[in-house]
């Protein structure tokens, strides 16, 4: 797992062709807007955010983000346990995010 910076996780999101956007919050918080092309995955789901997450190509490079930092974080850590070996946390967030939004 890798935290990014605001800046690093958006131009590295850029540059990189094999990229998924993982978005670990909740419904209600989705409703609010969310980064373009994002799947969400609500992590509080337990053990089914496992059985979602397991579905996904591991392949692929992940950038996962929620709202503040915490819960990507956490959701980066579980990931690599998995066997991901590309999960890039974004620091600080959807509500640090100044990038492209969807409401």
């Amino acid at each position: 797992m890798a935290d990014l910076s605001q800046e690093q996780w958006k131009a590295q999101l850029e540059a990189d062709e094999n990229a998924f956007i993982l978005d670990v919050r909740t419904e209600e918080e989705v409703a609010e807007g969310y980064i373009p092309n994002a799947k969400n995955i609500n992590i509080f789901k337990g053990q089914a955010f496992i059985y979602e997450l397991e579905a996904l190509d591991k392949n692929k490079n992940y950038y996962v983000y929620c709202k503040a930092g915490g819960r990507s974080g956490q959701a980066c850590s579980i990931m690599n346990q998995l066997g991901f070996e590309n999960a890039y946390n974004l620091v600080g967030g959807f509500q640090e995010w100044t990038g492209e939004k969807t409401q």
